[in-house]
């Protein structure tokens, strides 16, 4: 198929006709971003009232630069939002990127948004029409959507690519505009060819393109991701043996990260992974191997794992205050699933702060995004407008989520304001020198605690926890690791 470039923005770079269907976080982001690097976007969404609030220049997520990057280029031209645009039929392909949420009976994606997409797709696409899924899908769903293209308008000749997004929540534009790699699913010279044009401005670059089959390519999406939730539940089971040793966890990271095989990334201990990714591909993958009679135990594990250690969070925080949380105040510092977001899909923060309401704690919090959000998932808590708000006559302040902001707390300050000095960092963010200095005592993750600093002997002072922090002697936690073997 001879698909010469259309309306070239300037002279040698190219600029293609490109429907995103679906403005949520992938789609606006991959939208923006190839309307950044020249291309003719139009962002569509069935949401009238977010495709309002962008043709408004309002992004319904926060992103670092998203914004801005919209409303320049909308101003440009190369970028607008529509409920349905008329012209399909012109594009040079159409993009799928609508969420593939876990469904509730199997845990296997829910693809009904992916072929809703497909269905209203078909009647407007041209002859040869090039669709790409970015969604993540599990494999054969490129076959599904095929097919049912095929079936709407028999006289297509479709050709459907697997394109997976690989965008980190916070760092988002950075990953598209330069990629570690590209990944395309197209057994197609014709594919091959678009694919190659859409993402020429990267190539040119430096970013590897990576063509493979369509049923490898979505494979893959799902393979990386399991990876690194594996990592994270590893290196949160080394924190519980450093517990135990008395040994410190981030120090065996290092040990760890500086082996090149290994490598630093996501191996930092705390409360789990959360966040839209990880829970629900973890699920989908281990879900798609059920129904091939695969058995994939490493991912099973790190999934349980992971189920243990949010369970696990409260234990931390009782430990921390003497074994029981009741009639206590707890100030939580972050609430999204990880700093740069507003994201609270999978938070970890919402399954402690359920579990300190349930034993009868006073839950305050504050979050530099992500209230919001908070404010739908989250009940009977007391949203607070800095930290040191937040921390005002608690028993213990936990810090979940390590946002930026955090590194440069007055100390002194917070510690002239709550209740009781007991600080429970779940992210090893902070200086721990600085923290016992403040008068605090200290818990972290994979590392012995500490008290605050005795002025006789200029050393923090011996702290013991009651209880050992990070297991659970609950017979649901052994029916779930069971239940996984």
């Amino acid at each position: 198929m001879d698909r010469p470039s259309l309306n070239r923005a300037r002279p040698g770079e190219p600029s293609l006709r490109i429907i995103v269907i679906g403005s949520g976080y992938v789609g606006l982001v991959s939208g923006a971003c190839l309307a950044e690097i020249g291309h003719r976007v139009t962002c569509v969404d069935t949401d009238a009232a977010r495709i309002a609030g962008l043709r408004a220049g309002r992004s319904p997520i926060f992103e670092l630069g998203l914004e801005a990057m919209i409303a320049r280029n909308v101003a440009a031209g190369r970028l607008s939002f529509d409920g349905w645009p008329a012209e399909l039929a012109e594009a040079d392909a159409a993009l799928i990127a609508v969420g593939t949420p876990p469904r509730a009976d199997d845990g296997q994606a829910d693809l009904s948004a992916v072929l809703d997409a497909a269905r209203m797709l078909a009647p407007q696409l041209g002859a040869q029409a090039v669709v790409v899924i970015k969604s993540t899908v599990p494999p054969g769903t490129g076959d599904t959507v095929e097919q049912l293209l095929a079936s709407c308008r028999p006289d297509l000749d479709p050709v459907v690519i697997s394109n997976p997004e690989f965008l980190r929540e916070g760092s988002a534009i950075a990953d598209f505009l330069a990629p570690d790699r590209i990944v395309v699913g197209c057994d197609t010279a014709s594919g091959r060819a678009v694919m190659a044009e859409l993402y020429q401005p990267l190539t040119a670059k430096g970013a590897p393109l990576l063509f493979m089959d369509r049923r490898t390519a979505e494979l893959t999406k799902y393979a990386a991701n399991a990876f690194l939730a594996t990592k994270i539940s590893f290196i949160n089971e080394m924190a519980d043996l450093c517990e135990a040793l008395g040994a410190d966890v981030t120090q065996v990271a290092r040990g760890m990260g500086m082996d090149r095989r290994i490598g630093t990334g996501f191996l930092e201990a705390g409360p789990g992974y959360g966040g839209s990714c990880f829970p629900k591909d973890t699920s989908a993958l281990l879900a798609t191997a059920r129904a091939h009679s695969a058995r994939l135990r490493v991912v099973e594990g790190a999934s349980v794992s992971n189920a243990l250690r949010q369970a696990g969070l409260i234990g931390r925080v009782q430990s921390a205050l003497g074994g029981d949380a009741a009639g206590k105040t707890v100030a939580v510092l972050g609430l999204t699933f990880k700093p740069g977001t507003d994201d609270m899909r999978d938070a970890p923060s919402v399954r402690l702060i359920d579990a300190l309401q349930a034993a009868g704690a006073a839950v305050r919090v504050y979050d530099p995004k992500g209230m919001d959000q908070a404010r739908g998932r989250l009940i009977g808590v007391d949203f607070t407008e800095d930290p040191y708000a937040c921390a005002g006559g608690a028993h213990a302040i936990v810090l979940m989520t390590h946002w930026a902001e955090f590194q440069d707390l007055d100390l002194d300050r917070l510690a002239g304001v709550v209740r009781q000095p007991v600080f429970i960092d779940l992210r090893n963010a902070l200086d721990a020198d600085a923290v016992v200095r403040a008068g605090f005592t200290l818990h972290g993750v994979g590392r012995p605690p500490r008290g605050p600093i005795d002025a006789a002997s200029d050393r923090p002072k011996p702290v013991a926890w009651p209880h050992p922090p990070g297991r659970s002697s609950d017979p649901a936690s052994d029916a779930l690791s069971c239940a996984a073997g």
